[in-house]
């Protein structure tokens, strides 16, 4: 088994050339809608995903959680197609479908045997154009969203945490606010505020449709002209530019929630390919393999010298997404073992980066992380999912989809020499923002 996984993982890694760019095929429909269609023969399955460019860092002051809001009222049917009816004829005919909504997107999909695309098709088109909002259906979902940011965030003081720092961190940019939305903006935006969302941005000239599975391109083609083509394509103004303002030093806030266990989130300000300049793209590669030297699995150096070696947490990761449409944070999460304070876990941490600063990671090191790291992105091709998730998210936020072919080869070409560059750049308290949750007594 070893031997067939490594000489598997050698014949992907060779072949990164042309991951994405082959057998894909873009169309653009005449009312604007976004065809990318990739074949994948070795099962008779299909994924359709409809992306449209609208996410939680589009929304406004006192209007935040509607593109989640909108999510979920879209399944609550239209003329052709009444309340609970898309979901029921999805697994009439053997299809998974869901949704997810992200600061920079919302997205459709299904999973269905090849020759059920057409029923995919017709229904995400009808929903595009045709949505019926009543205030009944508005009232009930409202309460469904606002029990669900209960149970998410307000039950659970890690994430409680979590959200109050980066609305510490973020101080202009709309990432400041939570996808779901604040409670006091669930609870008072109106049904209007949603038919001027659902009105504003959901449009064929303001989507993507990505197809992925064993499929024609040409007859995909024509079965999204037939589904498609008729809906009319709106004006879409782009949202307002709300870059985040300069840091000018550390920010350090301390949430006191009834809790069992403290935890600690510290996160830097990092670009990201969207918004960084072509010629320093090398940054956000060499901040990529950085993050992996730290959280990479077992092997890493947080899990094996802060969790293993010294024992002073019980859990830590880092998080960074080179693919945000905005100025993106480096984060660090962790949680002390008893025997070890927050401060401490800090201090250890804190470490860990100086250490990247001062000292080149070693080749063998580094050899090892960017051979693991490209290849579990390599392996989530393997699903026909994550293909279209790839090409569906580059695409949304306004990078083309084959830079994923060019990512994999910029990882490999990053030296220690970069990754000590931007560990030294960014990580740094100019950047740095530190949320504490200090446990209260749970009654």
């Amino acid at each position: 088994m070893y031997y067939k996984y490594v000489t598997t993982l050698a014949l992907l890694l060779a072949s990164t050339a042309n991951l994405m760019a082959g057998d894909v095929h873009e169309f653009t429909l005449d009312n604007g809608l976004k065809l990318i269609v990739k074949q994948d023969h070795r099962a008779p399955v299909v994924v359709s995903q409809v992306w449209y460019k609208v996410g939680a860092s589009y929304e406004q002051a006192g209007k935040t959680g509607l593109s989640h809001m909108l999510e979920h009222m879209m399944f609550k049917g239209t003329k052709k197609y009444p309340p609970g009816k898309f979901s029921r004829i999805m697994a009439a005919n053997g299809a998974s479908e869901n949704a997810f909504t992200g600061s920079d997107y919302t997205a459709y999909f299904q999973t269905l045997e090849k020759s059920r695309l057409r029923i995919s098709f017709e229904m995400e088109a009808d929903r595009m154009r045709n949505l019926v909002l009543t205030e009944t259906e508005f009232a009930k979902e409202r309460q469904v969203v606002a029990e669900e940011r209960r149970r998410r965030t307000e039950d659970k003081p890690n994430s409680q945490t979590y959200e109050y720092f980066m609305a510490t961190a973020y101080q202009t940019s709309p990432y400041h606010n939570p996808v779901i939305g604040w409670m006091s903006d669930i609870q008072n935006y109106t049904l209007a505020d949603l038919k001027a969302w659902y009105q504003r941005w959901y449009a064929p000239n303001n989507a993507t449709l990505v197809v992925v599975g064993d499929v024609e391109p040409q007859a995909v083609l024509a079965l999204a002209k037939q589904h498609f083509g008729p809906l009319k394509p709106s004006k879409i103004t782009p949202p307002s530019s709300r870059p985040e303002v300069e840091q000018f030093g550390l920010k350090r806030i301390t949430v006191k929630l009834p809790a069992k266990l403290p935890y600690l989130v510290m996160g830097y300000k990092v670009p990201t390919l969207k918004t960084i300049a072509e010629k320093e793209q090398w940054e956000v590669y060499a901040l990529e393999v950085l993050a992996y030297i730290l959280d990479g699995g077992n092997s890493a150096r947080l899990s094996k010298n802060l969790v293993r070696g010294q024992q002073i947490a019980t859990s830590t990761s880092t998080g960074y997404d080179p693919f945000s449409r905005l100025t993106d944070l480096f984060t660090f999460t962790a949680i002390p073992t008893n025997a070890h304070t927050v401060s401490e876990l800090e201090t250890a941490l804190r470490k860990q980066i100086q250490q990247l600063q001062t000292t080149p990671v070693d080749k063998t090191e580094l050899k090892r992380v960017k051979t693991q790291l490209r290849a579990s992105q390599i392996y989530e091709l393997d699903s026909v999912f994550y293909q279209g998730m790839k090409i569906g998210l580059l695409e949304t936020v306004g990078l083309d989809w084959r830079i994923f072919d060019i990512y994999l080869e910029k990882l490999k070409a990053v030296t220690a020499e970069q990754v000590k560059a931007v560990a030294n750049k960014y990580l740094i308290d100019k950047n740095l923002t530190i949320a504490v949750l200090e446990p209260l007594a749970i009654n």
